[in-house]
């Protein structure tokens, strides 16, 4: 049956009311993507801080506010409905995965674990470069190696997941062909971290997600290479898991759940993946993970692309997949986790200015740290400027409350920028001097960005 909406005001919204459509991406909101229901006056400032109107779904509305929407609706088809995206997927059986937010403490500052985080990424980008010489030349994988690496790196996003976050979003000069199983790898303890994986979970996952592609080395340059592949390569290509699951199970050491995780990374919830088409719960919980991280990385870093992508675009390709290829649950938490605005992504404020994000503020994703670098006029700053968009939003309630400034006056991020469309922002330099400061000169620092 159809989801009845009615079109609703934001001043004329009540508690009880489920807001269930924006008039805008969710992405772009501080709010729940599977929707909230309205429990006070607070909730109704802050929409009005992002929207003129919502859309309310008039059933799972509670209270004399459903009731009167129920009967308006009786009464006339006057009522704006719509039918939501949602609507229209087919249910697959799934059972909601176990979460739980505070699994662990609060993370630490990014640049106490900066440091370790780039010595351990260093590491593992070797180790990588060793796993593909070995396989290169048929000799067994390091999987000892392997695991110590990914241990050390679960403990490090574990104690703050931004300082890993930046290694992942940032490409520097030296970049490697095998670099995004690195990512995707970091992306996955990430997200495990944020559900509260227990650490088994987190180094299964870990180690899953770095070897998933292993594979590849058995397919062709020519089809890995192809940006669209006619049937018969594309079945030649997906060969890749196949063998991945063979080098991996030919040593008897690896745990087999890491092997179950890699042969179902790309099985899809509506069973159009492959190899053998599962769907909904029949693929394992970790398999979805590594498949949702795989899918946002090679969203955001494409082949062949020189700079990663703005994070906006993958996010809303990923949640337009929700409930079709991957499970919805694990897509919003996904989302949740990484933010919309992950660490070393270049933003511009509402005031014109653009920055560079250096660290995320948990539990308010939208007002991360901002490293200013650009002025209103796009112009280089002589010196940046930190600014926090938490703590200056605190500020700014302080003022509306006393009448000093209005609501709409405050300071937002309005979007997201593309690598390169300032080619005077260095983000590896914005990086450098966040979390290594100390270790060079500010006036270093400003004439790398300079170019």
């Amino acid at each position: 049956m159809a989801i009845e909406q009615a079109k609703i005001s934001v001043g004329d919204l009540q508690r009880g009311m489920f807001v269930s459509r924006l008039d805008r991406p969710w992405t772009r909101t501080p709010f729940a993507l599977q929707g909230f229901y309205i429990r006070d006056l607070e909730e109704v400032r802050q929409l009005q801080k992002y929207c003129r109107f919502v859309y309310v779904d008039v059933h799972k509305t509670v209270g004399s506010a459903g009731a009167t929407l129920r009967r308006l609706v009786g009464r006339s088809n006057a009522s704006a409905t719509a039918q939501g995206r949602s609507a229209s997927r087919v249910s697959i059986p799934c059972r909601p995965v176990a979460v739980s937010h505070k699994a662990y403490p609060p993370p630490q500052p990014a640049r106490r674990e900066a440091g370790n985080a780039r010595k351990l990424h260093g590491q593992i980008l070797h180790g990588m470069g060793q796993v593909v010489g070995l396989v290169a030349s048929n000799r067994p994988l390091p999987l000892q190696q392997v695991n110590r690496v990914v241990e050390d790196l679960v403990e490090s996003v574990l104690r703050s997941p931004d300082a890993f976050a930046w290694l992942a979003r940032v490409r520097d000069r030296d970049e490697h062909t095998y670099s995004h199983s690195v990512r995707a790898s970091i992306w996955a303890v990430l997200f495990g971290r944020h559900i509260g994986l227990a650490r088994r979970e987190l180094l299964l996952l870990g180690v899953a997600t770095l070897l998933k592609d292993v594979g590849k080395l058995a397919i062709s340059a020519e089809v890995l290479q192809m940006k669209q592949r006619n049937p018969r390569s594309e079945l030649e290509y997906r060969k890749f898991v196949q063998h991945s699951t063979g080098m991996l199970a030919a040593d008897a050491q690896i745990d087999p759940q890491v092997i179950n995780i890699v042969r179902c990374h790309r099985e899809r919830h509506d069973g159009s993946g492959y190899p053998d088409g599962l769907r909904g719960d029949k693929i394992p919980v970790l398999a979805r993970m590594c498949g949702i991280v795989t899918y946002y990385d090679e969203a955001t870093n494409p082949r062949g692309a020189s700079e990663p992508v703005a994070p906006s675009s993958a996010v809303a390709g990923l949640y337009d997949l929700r409930g079709i290829a991957y499970q919805e649950q694990l897509v919003v938490e996904f989302i949740q986790a990484i933010g919309l605005y992950p660490t070393g992504t270049q933003v511009e404020l509402s005031n014109g200015e653009v920055g560079v994000v250096v660290e995320q503020s948990y539990g308010r994703r939208l007002r991360p740290k901002v490293m200013i670098v650009l002025d209103e006029q796009k112009r280089q700053l002589s010196k940046p400027r930190l600014f926090d968009l938490a703590a200056a939003e605190d500020r700014e309630k302080k003022l509306v409350e006393r009448g000093k400034m209005s609501a709409h006056e405050g300071i937002s991020i309005v979007r997201d920028i593309e690598p390169g469309a300032y080619p005077q922002v260095d983000t590896a330099a914005v990086r450098d001097n966040y979390l290594f400061k100390g270790s060079g000169q500010l006036s270093r620092f400003v004439s790398r960005l300079v170019k």
